[in-house]
């Protein structure tokens, strides 16, 4: 087992090095019987601020919920048939060599017990039955053999004239040939209680704890999370589980890469490494989730969670995204699958929930859950150092190209702030857009052209809607860019200070209190946009022309965060407009000096861009293995 807990002497110093732990291979699986191994836990609730239909739902009846009890009262229908409760056996049969999964469940009672299973178009089919009449433990198997295209297995509970007690359901399948530890590596900066909160949740799950070899806290801010009173609890219940680490602020690349880092240093060739975010609301059920399906995986895959929104805990961000990477843009919902779905949902003709029937395949998974087995890294080499934004994206991308595919298992799956409520106006948009130009550069054509064109169109409509800053920090990204591989040899530190520093002499760029900022009139019309254009190019066109000819529309007026579009904004001389946050107004007011020459500038850098594609492309590439190198990530961490 690793040491306990141990910092430097002052933040901002590396780690002190951890002490080796044995790479001697564990032959006994965790969660392991005579029946097999737990792929998943029959849970029927969560936690206490996300609905409870998520893990259990009541068709017709009455039950009494606990988190590994469910007691169905007499004339009652109740089933796992929900987000958490199902068993994703499209993609267990595509991508482990497992061949049957077996449900236990303890009972007690009288009653009828089904599993249930549909397929890729959402019909249902009874795969075995049980009569209960008293207590006892039973088990019903499924074969995997009829799911590649998409289905998933669950449990039905259905009731009479008696009750029937549920708990202890646990999905089994037979145990791996070898058994590969996970660790779980959470980077943090500045934002204690948010980490201390998915900290206490996981250690309160001793079950979850058991597929976990270490937890590696790499702490990059300037208030120190061991020094919270909560810190002493957490450390009290993973005692040598637990490494914590201060280290420079190299963003969430570094903090993820360390726990890569360690384990590397530990010995253990073949291991997981489990990303997670520490800003999320965690249901600890996710760790073996993950860890199962890697271990049974027929090969080394990434294997990530999927995201539910934070502020609308029924909300699926999606099954699966992909990455445009010539385009440049990420976070397109994979094909069969919707942005925000409703996982509550009901169909109104068959009265069954709406979820995902068919099996879809990721271009890449975020961090805010996704898990790494070692064999992907000593393969590709380490994630790059380019601070944060577009770091996860490469990674996947990086990965596809030697032979490892991302997956997203349903099921497994973490709460995290809404992207839909974050504002596009960030000073981190810098990095969105510079990282964006790598990845490109590394895994497209990476056509100037191309390339331009979007960044192009992109500026054009910033400048429309009266967002100077965002431009400015595109143009810093663009020149960045070309300054070659060498603008990432300190991680990004140094880029995260200098464009606060630029954003910061551009008014729209602040959020504004609309009761009290003196900048924000107090009797201003609401003025909503009116439908989307469906010819845009006209529309751009005469919207330039508004802006070089100083025509105004509407000379000042208030504008809803859903009608933030250019096309919208630029009709004004000022506009008040929503944050996407709803915390606050943006005071976006017309300067056409300003914006033509930012357009000038623009477009001198795209021409040069267009030009030095190639060799921009080819010098990306071949610094690459350096980047992504131990050695480079040593340094960076002044180890």
């Amino acid at each position: 087992m690793p040491s306990s807990a141990q910092t430097p002497n002052k933040a901002g110093a590396g780690s002190t090095k951890p002490s080796a732990r044995s790479s001697k291979p564990t032959t006994q699986p965790r969660h392991a019987d005579a029946q097999g191994t737990v792929a998943a836990r029959g849970l029927f609730s969560g936690p206490a601020q996300v609905p409870a239909e998520l893990y259990a739902r009541v068709d017709e009846g009455t039950v009494h919920r606990e988190r590994e009890r469910l007691t169905v009262l007499p004339e009652t229908v109740a089933s796992t048939n929900t987000y958490f409760g199902r068993f994703p056996a499209s993609y267990w049969q595509r991508w482990t060599t497992v061949k049957v999964v077996t449900a236990r469940l303890d009972v007690r009672g009288k009653g009828t017990v089904r599993m249930q299973a549909s397929d890729h178009e959402g019909y249902l089919r009874t795969v075995a039955v049980r009569e209960v009449d008293g207590a006892d433990t039973i088990t019903l198997e499924g074969k995997l053999d009829k799911f590649v295209d998409g289905g998933s297995l669950w449990i039905e509970l259905r009731t009479a004239e008696s009750e029937l007690v549920v708990e202890q359901l646990r999905w089994l399948v037979p145990a791996p040939q070898r058994l590969r530890k996970t660790s779980l590596i959470m980077p943090t900066c500045n934002r204690v209680e948010d980490c201390m909160t998915t900290l206490t949740n996981l250690a309160a799950d001793p079950v979850a704890l058991e597929s976990l070899d270490t937890v590696y806290v790499a702490d990059q801010g300037s208030t120190p999370v061991e020094e919270q009173p909560r810190f002493a609890e957490v450390t009290a219940v993973l005692g040598d589980h637990l490494r914590y680490f201060r280290q420079p602020n190299l963003g969430g690349a570094a903090g993820y890469t360390r726990g890569l880092y360690e384990v590397a240093e530990s010995g253990e060739e073949h291991a997981n490494v489990l990303f997670m975010d520490d800003d999320i609301l965690l249901d600890p059920e996710i760790v073996i989730r993950l860890t199962e399906f890697a271990n049974h995986a027929s090969k080394p895959i990434i294997v990530g969670g999927q995201m539910l929104n934070l502020l609308h805990p029924n909300q699926l961000l999606a099954s699966a995204e992909y990455a445009d990477v010539p385009r440049m843009i990420h976070g397109l919902p994979a094909p069969g699958t919707k942005m925000n779905q409703d996982l509550l949902a009901v169909d109104e003709k068959t009265g069954l929930p709406k979820l995902q029937e068919r099996r879809v395949d990721a271009g890449y998974n975020g961090w805010w859950s996704c898990l790494i087995p070692s064999e992907v890294i000593a393969k590709i080499g380490y994630p790059l150092p380019v601070f944060f934004q577009g770091d996860d994206v490469e990674l996947a991308y990086r990965a596809h190209e030697h032979g490892f595919p991302t997956v997203t298992l349903p099921g497994a799956g973490v709460w995290h702030a809404d992207f839909h409520w974050k504002d596009w106006d960030e000073w981190h948009r810098y990095f969105n857009m510079r990282n964006w130009l790598i990845v490109a550069a590394l895994h497209s054509e990476f056509k100037g052209s191309t390339i331009a064109t979007e960044l192009g169109t992109k500026l054009v409509q910033y400048l429309l809607g009266m967002q100077y800053g965002l431009a400015a920090s595109l143009l810093k990204a663009v020149e960045d860019f070309m300054v070659g591989p060498d603008i990432l040899e300190d991680g990004g530190a140094a880029a995260m200070a200098e464009i606060r520093k630029i954003r910061a002499d551009y008014p729209e760029t602040v959020k504004r209190d609309p009761a009290t900022d003196e900048l924000v009139p107090s009797d201003i019309p609401l003025i909503p946009s009116a439908p989307e254009p469906k010819l845009w190019g006209p529309v751009t066109v005469k919207r330039i022309a508004y802006q070089l000819l100083g025509k105004v529309v509407h000379p000042i007026g208030e504008v809803p965060a859903k009608s933030n579009a250019w096309w919208h904004v630029a009709l004004f001389d000022t506009a008040i407009v929503t944050d996407m946050s709803q915390e606050g107004v943006r005071v976006r007011k017309r300067d056409r000096q300003l914006a033509l020459a930012q357009a000038k500038q623009g477009a001198k850098l795209l021409r040069e861009l267009a030009k030095r594609a190639p060799e921009l492309s080819a010098r990306y590439r071949a610094a690459m293995p350096r980047l992504t190198s131990r050695e480079n990530w040593r340094r960076l961490y002044n180890l």
